[in-house]
């Protein structure tokens, strides 16, 4: 869409008001009339882009650049990691994966061993992939102890959310970091030690909390539907790690190789450098396991290649519905920031005169609010304070702390104009109300305490 040549007439208060409207006319057509949400997502988006002004010639437009940029990060990533999932979870894998974790760690700590893996896994891999490939589990273990799966899901869940969003080399914070001038090997240290300790509270404690009153079952979603019998000889533990952590280790070489260009050590325009980059990329690494497992689970153990193709087809179409719901969440986060909605909040929000780090997270959780990208929250929000910082005289650390402070905010209060509302709450087969109340909830406490800790940071710095 091209809407250079447009210009936005309305003021803030209109434009904040037809996205409080657009939100509150979406939760009303999902929870009380029990509309689709697809079918909610697309006519709300459309509405909205007609209220706000958008050229009739620039809605659909806009419309398709923001579901299709949504599909173009989710699509191949959820398709790839539901038939790796497939594969694991039939070949008896996931279930072996549990009986493994279980005997270590004891029942008790199940949920902990969760999320220290999903940690670990979620360093270099982006949220939507790493949640995907950690769910056969997930769901093994749930099915295994009992409990419902948001004991097991949200630490997990949240584990990805909390690397993604604060620690380099994920986008957002690598961004913020260059727009700042931050030292990223600092924001690095900071942003882990920020990290965990936010989890452990906001996801893992809080996941065995809400867990015991929200008590939900188990899906069968990346099953084919009900769990089939397994494999009588299941692969051996050591066998699904690695797999799991095939992926890790080509998009993490790939992280290293990106930072070893930056510092100069290689050169980034050789060929090798490009082949080797483009084959550590995430889908790219994602493809390759999935063509392995196919292989090791699959080919190696006696299969025939009709029934791999067939398990494989049959991974795609319970994850059909969630890929469009998601993008479709993406549709309407791209109408919002298209229409200028996201831009009035924040420039109303900076224009408050707040001490910096305090202006950085309410900007940033202002956007996020407004538009749902937590990437996009955060890279702009960036730009929108950066000449507050550069008129400052902050060090190293203090600019590190701007940057975990703007993170904190873009992921605060993730609702239903994020695509990973919809990613987590279909996933978990929750409707929107419990997904409220569960992963916004969540995401608000991640962005409060991690605000709290970059303050403490800032101030003692």
């Amino acid at each position: 869409m091209n809407t250079d040549e447009w210009t936005q007439t309305l003021g803030t208060g209109p434009l904040l008001g037809i996205a409080a409207g657009a939100i509150a006319v979406l939760l009303f057509l999902i929870i009380k009339l029990r509309v689709h949400a697809f079918l909610a997502l697309v006519t709300v988006s459309i509405a909205t882009a007609f209220a706000t002004g958008i050229p009739a010639g620039d809605v659909i437009d806009t419309l398709l650049d923001g579901f299709g940029s949504t599909l173009g990060s989710v699509a191949l990533l959820v398709g790839l990691g539901a038939m790796l999932g497939r594969l694991v979870e039939v070949s008896g894998g996931a279930q072996a994966m549990t009986d493994a974790l279980v005997g270590k760690f004891g029942e008790r700590r199940a949920p902990l061993a969760l999320g220290v893996a999903s940690l670990i896994f979620g360093f270099p891999i982006f949220f939507d992939a790493g949640l995907v490939v950690m769910l056969p589990i997930v769901f093994a273990v749930a099915r295994r102890l009992g409990g419902g799966v948001l004991r097991y899901g949200l630490p997990v869940a949240g584990a990805f959310s909390v690397m993604h969003v604060f620690v380099p080399p994920h986008p957002g914070p690598v961004a913020a970091s260059g727009l700042l001038g931050a030292d990223v090997g600092l924001v690095l240290l900071f942003a882990v030690l920020l990290a965990v300790p936010t989890w452990f509270l906001t996801s893992y404690l809080y996941g065995l909390w809400v867990g015991k009153r929200i008590v939900l079952p188990v899906p069968d979603i990346l099953s084919g539907g009900a769990p089939e019998q397994h494999d009588t000889d299941p692969p051996r533990p050591g066998t699904v790690v690695a797999l799991l952590l095939l992926p890790l280790v080509m998009i993490f070489a790939n992280t290293g190789l990106g930072m070893a260009t930056e510092a100069g050590w290689v050169d980034g325009e050789a060929d090798w450098v490009q082949v080797v980059s483009t084959l550590g990329s995430t889908p790219i690494a994602l493809l390759v396991t999935v063509f392995v497992a196919a292989y090791v689970l699959g080919t190696r153990r006696g299969r025939g290649q009709a029934i791999v193709e067939k398990l494989l087809d049959s991974a795609l179409g319970p994850v059909a519905a969630i890929i469009l719901i998601t993008g479709a969440g993406g549709m309407f986060g791209g109408v919002l920031r298209a229409s200028g909605i996201g831009d009035a909040l924040s420039g109303a929000m900076s224009d408050l005169g707040l001490p910096v780090i305090v202006a950085a997270y309410v900007v940033a959780t202002t956007l996020r609010v407004a538009q749902g990208s937590a990437t996009v929250a955060l890279t702009t929000a960036a730009g929108l304070v950066q000449p507050l910082v550069a008129t400052g005289d902050y060090n190293a650390v203090q600019l590190a702390a701007l940057v975990l402070a703007l993170a904190a905010g873009s992921v605060t209060a993730g609702h239903v104009n994020d695509s990973g509302f919809w990613l987590v709450g279909r996933f978990f087969e929750m409707d929107v109300k419990t997904t409220l109340k569960t992963w916004t909830v969540m995401q608000t406490t991640i962005g409060l305490m991690g605000f709290a800790l970059a303050s403490l940071l800032f101030a003692v710095a």
